[in-house]
């Protein structure tokens, strides 16, 4: 049995991983995190929309982000719109079983996105082939991707274009710390994006 005197010891020891993970990555993180922003908005501005996808936890995080586009991040303001796919069973499980999984998400794309809508994608580990599937589907939509992958995203990263697309890596070994900083990237999005668009 363990003593509460070494499970508090673990928790801080935990909150000190996360925050050093998250140092980390925020060095080299924000640059591209303010230009992932300022693409978002732009497409905004010219009345395009943003998609988001992602597997497993990822699939939460998408439709923690697209929910904070359409209702409010820390603010009332007027909605943005932004569609988390992969949220429509019947949809989801008709492509699945008829087709393949890896078409999940492309499908949906192909059928709602247009040019210059914007493509949120989430790695974070595990079989990415539904990923690939819809980089290429926005490809060719003419849409913009943004992948937020972890250390084991190198399928997503050579699909994307250096001029219209980018990639928030985050080359941590964890897969705890990777979830945790994806979040907090999605949260750093969120408000840079309600920023520009609606002032501090």
């Amino acid at each position: 049995m363990t003593d509460n005197d070494e499970l508090e010891q673990r928790v801080i020891t935990l909150f000190h991983e996360s925050i050093e993970a998250k140092m980390q990555a925020g060095e080299s993180l924000a640059p591209l995190i303010g230009e992932a922003s300022q693409m978002i908005v732009h497409a905004l501005l010219n009345g395009n929309k943003i998609l988001c996808c992602g597997n497993g936890f990822a699939a939460a995080s998408a439709q923690l982000f697209a929910t904070s586009l359409v209702h409010r991040f820390e603010k009332e303001r007027p909605g943005l719109p932004a569609i988390a796919l992969g949220t429509d069973c019947t949809l989801t499980s008709s492509i699945a079983a008829e087709s393949s999984f890896n078409e999940v998400y492309a499908k949906p794309i192909r059928a709602l996105g247009q040019a210059g809508d914007v493509l949120l994608l989430i790695a974070n580990g595990g079989h990415q082939f539904s990923l690939v599937q819809a980089a290429q589907a926005a490809h060719d939509r003419d849409m913009g991707v943004i992948a937020l992958s972890g250390p084991d995203g190198s399928d997503i990263a050579s699909l994307l274009d250096d001029i219209n697309d980018i990639e928030l890596s985050i080359n941590i070994s964890s897969p705890t710390r990777v979830h945790e900083i994806q979040l907090l990237v999605l949260l750093c999005l969120c408000d840079l994006i309600d920023n520009q668009l609606f002032g501090s």
